[in-house]
């Protein structure tokens, strides 16, 4: 079993090269524990479930030039037009994209009296019909979807009926069904709840209420319209609707052609752009670090060979060799990780608190450190083999 302290003794004599490595490995930890914590909760945000059927959505907007065009009927004219072309599965008109970053919010009350009640977080307020459900592929887990005769053709329209988003029934109703309440709109203005979906996001992908969401029963002929369609004829059915609409009336300008799932990706790309950003940072340091280790152990191997020629013929081993290089690897590695964790926590703190980030896990400190001993130890291990193949004859014929 090899002495510790010799090894010690040897790297304390030349100073220069194992500090310079211990405080390369001390930013390496730090930096490294923290890009993969954001990294993979980046990741995370990215391959949330939205609840609908992002790839399968196409979406478009519709602007009318004709002033004698009535909107509301012009818009559900315009919605069986779509849904009678072939291939297409379900259509219906919206006032929002999923996942936009654009649409409307807002609160609603628990009770009439706006001073006193509770009211509801902050949710995404879609406006849709009986086949909004369809189209987005939103899955009903409790009540029912809208009747066609529920749909108002006005936001200050009676009856006003709503389905909600699972996360936002839980958040004001824990512990209860959702069926049946009732939220309040000022204080004359109710909103029955009379369906609940799995899951459906807003439009603000980092926001903290993304999940909550309501669909309220109003077709009230917006300009942006979602067509479900399976991805392969998207393209036929840009060209499909573009003819049927104007066919209809020429007097329009149909644009911004797009799935739902692209939306997705323009508004995660910043988060995109920074998980490929900071996974580069991680390769490049690993990297760095291993090639340093690798040239302070082949600097030593020819200032050293004397001394290894030396071991050999006193009968140390090759695997002797092998172990003393890889223990003054360890012993850098273990120390400098140790240090390079605590100040990877700390630096995790002052991100938390000017980033708004979540706390740093420490799992992720420990398995870089664990990731940066198996690196090293690889990048040892060959010039290593070398030293340890120096016969005793070669490295002492100077002798």
């Amino acid at each position: 079993m090899l002495n510790i302290k010799p090894i010690l003794s040897t790297l304390m004599r030349s100073k220069s090269g194992p500090v310079l490595l211990l405080l390369q490995i001390i930013l390496s930890v730090a930096i490294v524990a923290n890009a993969s914590f954001i990294i993979h909760e980046r990741l995370g945000m990215m391959q949330r479930d939205s609840g609908i059927v992002e790839s399968e959505i196409l979406t478009f907007n519709m602007y009318n030039f004709d002033p004698s065009i009535e909107r509301v009927p012009q818009n559900k004219l315009d919605q069986q037009l779509l849904r009678n072309l072939p291939n297409v599965m379900a259509a219906t008109s919206t006032n929002m994209l999923p996942l936009s970053g654009s649409g409307w919010s807002s609160t609603l009350n628990l009770g009439p009296d706006s001073e006193t009640a509770q009211s509801t977080p902050q949710f995404a307020m879609y406006l849709g019909t009986e086949h909004t459900l369809e189209t987005l592929g939103l899955k009903l887990i409790d009540g029912r979807n809208f009747y066609p005769d529920e749909i108002n053709t006005s936001l200050t329209a009676s009856g006003k009926l709503a389905i909600v988003s699972k996360a936002l029934a839980d958040a004001t109703w824990p512990n209860e069904s959702a069926l049946g309440k009732v939220l309040y709109e000022g204080e004359d203005t109710q909103i029955t709840i009379i369906g609940v979906v799995e899951k459906l996001q807003g439009a603000w992908i980092d926001s903290g209420d993304l999940e909550y969401s309501v669909i309220q029963n109003v077709d009230w002929g917006g300009r942006s319209y979602l067509v479900r369609a399976l991805p392969q004829h998207h393209a036929e059915l840009k060209q499909a609707i573009t003819d049927v609409i104007l066919k209809e009336n020429p007097n329009r300008v149909i644009d911004d052609f797009q799935s739902i799932k692209a939306v997705k990706e323009s508004s995660y790309r910043d988060h995109q752009l920074m998980v490929t950003v900071l996974s580069l940072m991680v390769v490049l340091l690993l990297l760095i670090t291993s090639l340093g280790l690798t040239g302070m152990v082949m600097f030593n191997i020819q200032r050293r060979t004397k001394q290894i020629g030396t071991r050999r013929a006193l009968g140390a081993t090759k695997a002797d060799i092998l172990s003393l290089f890889l223990t003054e690897n360890y012993i850098i590695c273990v120390v400098g990780g140790l240090l390079g964790g605590g100040l990877a926590v700390l630096l995790g703190q002052q991100l938390m608190q000017h980033y708004d980030l979540p706390q740093l896990d420490l799992l992720y400190p420990i398995m870089t450190i664990f990731g940066l001993l198996l690196v090293t130890t690889v990048a040892v291990v060959l010039p290593a083999r070398k030293a340890a193949n120096i016969s005793p004859a070669m490295a002492t014929r100077s002798v």
